[in-house]
């Protein structure tokens, strides 16, 4: 990601979006160490819930570059399809590490009933 984001043009919605993306990618690093150093199952369950955000942020900013033709769709397609399968892999850690836990994911309220 470091390297895209280096490579992006001077623009500034490119920018913006590029920082998004290394913010989000550089943190999905950084709290997934923090989760393998978890000193117990809930806090590694949390951590890694955070990880999983921050994965499926930086596949969220890869969309918006390709989105607003910022990086040709064909250049992004490895670094998508890597952090899509990323975020599934985190997806079934976290559903796993919540049922050890018995840990429920929180539901939105319903303001409709």
């Amino acid at each position: 990601m470091m390297k895209l984001s280096q490579a992006l043009p001077a623009r500034l919605e490119s920018q913006v979006i590029g920082k998004q993306l290394l913010r989000a990618a550089t943190s999905v690093a950084a709290n997934y160490r923090a989760a393998c150093r978890a000193r117990s199952s809930a806090e590694f369950a949390a951590k890694i819930g955070i990880v999983l955000e921050e994965a499926d942020e930086s596949l969220f900013w890869l969309e918006m570059l390709e989105e607003s033709q910022i990086i040709a769709a064909h250049k992004l397609v490895q670094l998508k399809q890597e952090a899509a399968e990323l975020t599934a892999i985190l997806t079934s850690i976290r559903k796993s590490a919540a049922r050890k836990n018995n840990f429920q994911t929180p539901q939105p309220p319903n303001f409709l009933t």
